[in-house]
């Protein structure tokens, strides 16, 4: 059985995998000289999966290092409540 850890550590290395694939449609597409509007559609898909990929690794700074057992310890709620914020500002 996976530890927490090693289940999130997968599932960002997956996310970079995917990244990997849409740089290189990226790439692929300047090459090819395809329309410079599917050349943008690609390039705000990897901001957005850069985005998310920084959310995620956000949340679980938060949730493991500003809360539980921490020495900068918040309480759950702002903890919450600035993930919240990150994920809003990330969009």
């Amino acid at each position: 059985m996976m530890s927490h850890d090693e289940r999130e550590k997968v599932k960002l290395l997956q996310r970079i995998r995917k990244l990997r694939g849409q740089l290189d449609a990226v790439e692929r597409a300047l090459v090819s000289k395809d329309d410079c509007g599917d050349q943008l559609m690609l390039l705000a898909a990897v901001r957005g999966g850069v985005n998310s990929l920084m959310g995620e690794v956000l949340e679980t700074h938060i949730r493991f290092h500003l809360t539980d057992g921490s020495k900068e310890k918040i309480a759950p709620e702002l903890a919450e409540d600035l993930i919240d914020l990150v994920r809003a500002y990330l969009k």
